[in-house]
């Protein structure tokens, strides 16, 4: 998987305005490919329109992106997932699952695909809880860890890492908005599921 000295990253991304800032905050130091994998975006016009921004960005900053999900059968997923909890706050029970489930399959297609780390755009949002959000990354990359060695035949087997940042820090999230404007990226109203919907993310 490597193509340069730089270690390289997954970098889960939920949206094209999120991916900006975070993307400039990392590509001195990773050798970057995106991965999307959000199938709590709804409706499905949404969906595509965020996806197809994506891609318009990736082809800007000439950076490999990767879909993940399927759909609909990972929408089905995640909607059993959630069921029950429609009516949690943001930043919830509901959200906690979300991010498990983007990250873990981030984590996973690393791990197989022999990165040296993941992690997501998420934190670059004022409205996401940072602290929580690495907490479910290292408690995915741990579980990945304990998983693959399990089986391991020696002690040289890869394991993947999860890299720990806040990215809205140092102005991360002003300057997201910033480099949207430049290029005139979409940037959309709520955070991705039918619950959020109509809540300014």
């Amino acid at each position: 998987m490597k193509k340069s000295s730089k270690p390289t990253l997954l970098l889960h991304s939920c949206c094209a305005p999120c991916l900006t800032s975070v993307f400039e905050q990392l590509k001195d130091d990773f050798d970057i490919t995106i991965f999307w994998f959000n199938p709590n975006i709804f409706p499905i016009e949404e969906y595509n329109r965020r996806l197809k921004e994506l891609k318009r960005y990736c082809k800007i900053i000439k950076t490999p992106l990767i879909i993940g999900d399927k759909i609909p059968e990972d929408a089905n997923s995640w909607h059993l997932l959630t069921r029950g909890l429609e009516n949690e706050i943001e930043g919830g029970k509901r959200c906690k699952i979300c991010i498990k489930m983007r990250l873990l399959y981030t984590g996973k297609f690393a791990e197989e695909n022999n990165f040296d780390y993941f992690t997501t755009t998420l934190s670059i949002s004022p409205h996401k809880n940072s602290y929580m959000i690495n907490n479910i990354g290292k408690e995915v990359a741990s579980k990945i860890y304990n998983k693959s060695f399990d089986s391991a035949q020696d002690d040289d087997k890869h394991v993947v890492t999860f890299l720990d940042r806040d990215f809205k820090k140092n102005n991360g999230y002003k300057r997201s908005t910033e480099i949207c404007k430049e290029f005139n990226i979409y940037r959309q109203k709520y955070c991705g599921c039918g619950p959020s919907m109509g809540k300014i993310q």
